[in-house]
């Protein structure tokens, strides 16, 4: 089953870019992501953590 896979893929011009790409975005993902998160002041953290026991 693979080798009908990997065959097909060996075929296809320019099939090596799409896992540089997909790996760029992911890595790019996330770390915006952490540097999102990292950068949350300590106030709006406290204050969001309080939202669900406020009534």
């Amino acid at each position: 089953m693979f080798e009908a896979i990997k065959h097909n893929l060996e075929t296809i011009v320019g099939v090596e870019i799409y896992p540089i790409i997909s790996l760029t975005i992911f890595f790019t993902f996330f770390i915006g992501l952490g540097i999102w998160v990292f950068s949350y002041r300590k106030e709006t953290i406290d204050e969001v953590s309080q939202l669900p026991l406020d009534n």
